[in-house]
């Protein structure tokens, strides 16, 4: 466990990071005393000095932590049986063995510590990306003020090419932000006013006034932060299992090499060489390389995915990641923008503008989603809506309006239908658009129908792309939407998703999500973190998407996507099977070392020197093997 105190002043490099560096330091002095004493150089008893400096050196800092660990949670860890090992070595005369020990077993537990240290390093990094100064607006004037100092309320402004010192709504100004460093989003999005932005995004363009939302300490950099730091604490299963596997094989180790030594003694055999096979079974046995081999994996995996705009709350969720089989979709808001916007204008009167112009004035004072989206094409086009008077909304099918004293009606086929409208020369268009999972918007009077409006919600650009990546990885992937299954049909085929199941309450979902474990296994659900909680809670895992900013929805799931980004479900998914892959590696690798060298310490065929070695290498290529797992290849 690494202290406070070794990490102060720790700037990412391993030569001021103490255990790492001060166990290197002791190799290289023990090295020079046994290097000049074989030259002859050097008399045994100067040579012995060397030894006697390099083992208090090299072993400070992990002796310290036994000694503690022993004292103040009474556990035994294999640092007291390293501490048994020096001791023994030391005993028996056979220093250069005791101070080689010292030495590896320092440099790999220091680079097990330093992968640690610079994993939070990496991420603390995130909040140097954020500006330490804020030209804040105050009594009309700007001045310019520490970034730490801002509170919610206040107004900075953030010229091109600065910055944001914290999240905030631009009040004034528009203009394109890379959003990178919070999301992991290359690509800059386009901000006006009304509209949140991030701690330490670059403004691209226009000079942009803005409101905080959130103090210095409390953005979303220092959130990222928080959880992530968090999160490589919380343990995963495998983690767990091998710490309780070393509370109970550590003093059986003990155990067994203090019966190496009473046996023998009371039998009347060589204690030179029982003594001897005691101390080798002491390293031999260690489990160092197994208790490292999960979590240094663990920890390089939750930190990469940190820097990437992912945020996995544990191990044990990365855990879980590696072994998904279904990932379900939630549509709206999550395939989808969660907006509907005009798709088709088909006047059979006239020409598209003017029916346009027509459903513009009829929607004018409607507050439904589809109103709205009607106005949007018409401002998009530069249309003046049509002058209505004494609108009135009929409630579930649309709403009437009087144009030049005449009464127009907009709503769905079943309005027109109960006035008693013949539909018959749109009702294959109706059909056809319905077909597309398109909602059909029809405008007409008393005569007939004028034309009609198609409109749909867009599919994220990125979708098709990220449900053909995941079928590349053999995963099976399903929509669980409230929406009506024509629709979610229609989407389906569009994008290439295996199974639908459409028209379902919250509740059903989570059966859903049941009933997909039953028949494939492990189930990832994704979904927008609050409509969605009870499926992201009763799914395998549960990833909520676009939560910078969101606290419910990383609340609500165990894996937060801080960009709306569906390529990164794909991305997420490979470095949890990666991560979970060199686990396993490392723990076979691991147990298969342990299984070769126990036998031998104890028949005598391995001496001290070989078995340091062989042991401190296999426990510095568990090390070198976990920290693949923050790599994405």
């Amino acid at each position: 466990m690494m202290h406070d105190n070794d990490t102060v002043g720790f700037d990412g490099t391993w030569w001021r990071y103490p255990p790492l560096r001060n166990a290197l330091l002791a190799g290289l002095i023990a090295g020079s005393g046994f290097v000049l004493a074989h030259l002859g150089l050097i008399a045994e008893s100067v040579e012995n000095l060397f030894y006697w400096i390099a083992i208090p050196l090299g072993g400070w800092h992990w002796t310290r932590e036994g000694i503690e660990k022993l004292i103040e949670e009474r556990e035994v860890g294999i640092e007291i049986l390293m501490i048994a090992a020096t001791a023994g070595s030391a005993i028996l005369g056979l220093w250069d063995e005791a101070a080689a020990l010292v030495f590896l077993y320092g440099a790999a537990e220091g680079t097990e510590e330093y992968t640690y240290a610079r994993t939070r390093h990496a991420i603390r990094a995130l909040l140097d990306l954020a500006p330490k100064e804020a030209h804040v607006l105050r009594d009309g004037k700007e001045i310019t003020v520490p970034a730490e100092t801002l509170k919610p309320g206040d107004r900075f402004l953030v010229r091109p090419g600065e910055a944001l010192p914290t999240d905030g709504i631009i009040r004034v100004g528009q203009s394109s932000l890379d959003e990178s460093p919070v999301t992991g989003e290359s690509i800059p999005v386009d901000k006006g006013p009304g509209m949140k932005v991030y701690a330490a995004s670059i403004n691209k363009q226009g000079a942009l006034e803005i409101e905080a939302t959130a103090a210095f300490a409390d953005n979303s950099l220092s959130k990222i932060i928080h959880l992530v730091e968090e999160a490589q604490e919380r343990k995963g299963k495998a983690q767990q299992w091998i710490e309780r596997f070393g509370r109970r094989y550590t003093p059986a180790v003990l155990l067994a090499s203090l019966l190496l030594l009473i046996v023998p003694w009371a039998l009347g055999l060589s204690m030179a060489e029982w003594s001897l096979r005691a101390v080798v079974l002491l390293v031999a046995a260690a489990p160092c390389a197994l208790i490292m081999s999960t979590p240094v994996a663990m920890a390089a995996g939750i930190g990469a995915a940190g820097r990437r705009g992912i945020l996995i709350k544990g191990g044990a969720h990365l855990e879980h990641l590696g072994t998904i089989r279904v990932v379900a979709f939630d549509k709206t808001g999550t395939l989808t923008h969660g907006e509907p916007v005009v798709t088709d204008m088909i006047p059979l009167d006239g020409d598209a503008k003017e029916l346009l112009a027509l459903a513009a004035g009829l929607e004018h004072f409607s507050e439904h989603p589809l109103a709205k989206a009607i106005m949007t094409k018409a401002r998009e086009l530069g249309i003046t809506p049509a002058e209505v008077r004494d609108f009135e909304a009929l409630t579930g099918v649309g709403a009437k309006g009087l144009v030049q004293g005449q009464a127009w009606y907009v709503g769905n086929p079943k309005l027109f239908e109960g006035q008693g409208a013949d539909l018959s020369a749109v009702q294959t268009q109706v059909a056809r658009l319905q077909e597309e999972g398109k909602t059909v918007v029809l405008i007409g009077n008393a005569t007939g129908i004028r034309g009609l409006l198609a409109l749909q919600d867009r599919i994220r650009a990125e979708a098709k792309q990220a449900i053909a990546a995941l079928h590349a990885l053999g995963i099976r992937t399903v929509m669980l939407t409230g929406d009506n299954l024509r629709t979610a049909q229609a989407f389906a085929r569009l994008l290439g998703i295996d199974d639908v199941r459409a028209e379902l309450k919250p509740e059903d979902k989570v059966r859903a999500v049941g009933q997909l474990q039953r028949e494939h296994g492990a189930v990832l659900m994704v979904g927008d973190g609050v409509n969605d909680a009870p499926a992201l809670a009763a799914a395998t895992c549960g990833v909520a998407m676009g939560a910078a900013g969101t606290d419910a929805a990383i609340e609500a799931a165990d894996v937060a996507l801080m960009a709306d980004d569906l390529a990164k479900v794909e991305e997420v998914l490979r470095l949890g099977r990666k991560a979970r892959r060199i686990s396993v590696q490392n723990i076979v690798f691991s147990i298969s070392i342990l299984a070769a060298m126990i036998p031998l310490a104890v028949f005598g065929i391995l001496g001290v020197a070989v078995t340091v070695l062989v042991h401190e290498a296999s426990e510095l290529l568990a090390v070198a093997n976990g920290l693949r797992a923050g790599r994405l290849t």
